[in-house]
């Protein structure tokens, strides 16, 4: 087989890439997808008469582009939420952001962050141009905040000391609060909604599985071939050995699978793109999703959980992102505990004290019947943004721009994104393929405010 652009991996990225590229009348492509379904990540399992996703996969729609395809893709089929987070600490629910809504907590670690904050804003903390995380949250909020929230919550999810992370990552994903909005929200309940995601989409019917399969169905019969998982890639040969489909020969090749994977399946690689992948870290994220007998035991989108007592750092209510997800009269849950890429879990193990912790949390009754229970790891969770992530990719792309190879996406990419940024991943790959770089250029930068 032969194809002008070869695709690895039918998630959003890839299936975008050739969404657009067929817009632009490439019509030799080929995604191939490992799986039985299009969507990777961003997609859907069903378990009796439940839907689960692969922990919460919300629509953030910021650009305008992006915001038009998604809503042309699902139509009538998407309802929108204001988002209803919280924070669970020191037995006390708190409204996220926790920097703006100390409110309810012991007087003493109300007046330990308050006074904290203002002591940045008065005596602020001297900063390197490249600080490392901690450094970068006690500047930002203080060391209260910091102890209290950002320093438990980050190291449980990133399963790395906030003194070796960059805050490459964080600009858009974690809020900043002025000052009065801190102090307002010691006092009194802050109903005000800080950052990218205060509001979100979400499909009526299907789970988040229906926007894959929404894109998919833009494409031309045979342009994806599901269960044809890549075993190799000669990046000088321009071939890849795909079962199913023997040798495929391509002319350009877009990668959607995670860095570290792709890495793993090409050859050759020079000595220093071998060291790079060496410096590849990341979490693999284990999602066990439940279903129960009962109404949903709150009416929150999710809950964040920060300290070490509880064996998880998010629990998700996903049918109440839409009640089709699960029977009548019963509710979904999704539970986010995060490991270190390659650790060895014991799922019997860390199942039994992820339910333990649901009871304590009082969030399952002990007559709860848990009517369905499967396990969805993500791999690849969370890329880690230590020293080495981005001299690595770096020297990684440098190499693949050689080779006219494009890897895409939150994980071909080796970033921290969302499902409409990926989209337009896809579209930029297009442009550059298609030579419309100016058109790639205009939207290579995401501004994360969200579109009504």
């Amino acid at each position: 087989m032969k194809v002008d652009v070869l695709i690895l991996g039918g998630g959003l990225a890839g299936l975008s890439a050739a969404h657009h590229l067929g817009e632009r009348g490439v019509r030799s492509r080929l995604v191939v997808e490992s799986k039985a379904i299009v969507g990777g990540t961003a997609g859907s399992v069903t378990a009796g008469a439940f839907t689960f996703d692969y922990t919460g996969h919300l629509l953030h729609l910021h650009d305008p582009y992006g915001r038009t395809l998604i809503l042309d893709l699902l139509k009538d089929n998407l309802a929108t939420h204001s988002r209803k987070a919280w924070i669970f600490s020191q037995g006390v629910f708190t409204r996220y952001p926790f920097q703006a809504n100390t409110q309810g907590l012991p007087p003493a670690t109300i007046a330990e962050c308050v006074a904290g904050f203002l002591e940045t804003v008065h005596r602020p903390r001297p900063l390197s141009k490249n600080p490392d995380f901690l450094s970068w949250s006690r500047a930002t909020f203080g060391d209260g905040i910091t102890r209290r929230f950002m320093r438990p919550y980050n190291e449980k999810l990133w399963r790395t000391p906030l003194s070796k992370l960059t805050t490459e990552w964080q600009g858009r994903f974690v809020p900043k609060c002025s000052a009065s909005e801190v102090v307002y929200g010691a006092l009194a309940e802050n109903n005000a909604l800080f950052g990218y995601n205060a509001s979100f989409r979400y499909p009526v019917r299907g789970g988040i599985q229906s926007l894959p399969d929404a894109l998919a169905g833009r494409l031309e019969p045979g342009v994806v071939r599901t269960e044809s998982p890549v075993t190799a890639v000669d990046l000088r040969e321009k071939t890849a050995q795909v079962e199913g489909l023997g040798e495929v020969h391509y002319e350009r090749l877009v990668n959607t699978l995670p860095l570290n994977v792709f890495l793993d399946l090409a050859t050759p690689l020079p000595a220093d793109v071998k060291a790079a992948r060496k410096n590849l870290r990341w979490n693999t994220v284990w999602n066990l999703n439940l279903g129960i007998d009962r109404a949903a035991p709150t009416d929150k989108h999710w809950i964040y959980y920060p300290e070490k007592s509880f064996p998880f750092y998010r629990v998700g209510f996903s049918s109440n992102f839409s009640p089709n997800l699960v029977p009548e009269g019963h509710a979904a849950l999704y539970l986010e505990a995060a490991r270190p890429g390659g650790a060895r879990v014991n799922r019997d193990k860390l199942g039994t004290a992820m339910i333990k912790g649901l009871r304590e949390a009082g969030l399952l009754r002990r007559s709860d019947e848990i009517s369905a229970k499967i396990w969805m790891p993500v791999d690849v969770g969370y890329v880690v943004y230590d020293r080495a992530r981005t001299p690595a990719v770096e020297a990684i792309f440098r190499y693949f721009g050689t080779l006219g190879v494009e890897s895409i996406g939150r994980y071909g990419g080796w970033k921290y994104s969302f499902m409409e940024e990926t989209i337009l991943d896809g579209k930029r790959c297009a442009d550059r393929l298609t030579g419309d770089v100016a058109a790639s250029e205009a939207s290579s930068a995401v501004e994360l405010r969200a579109l009504k």
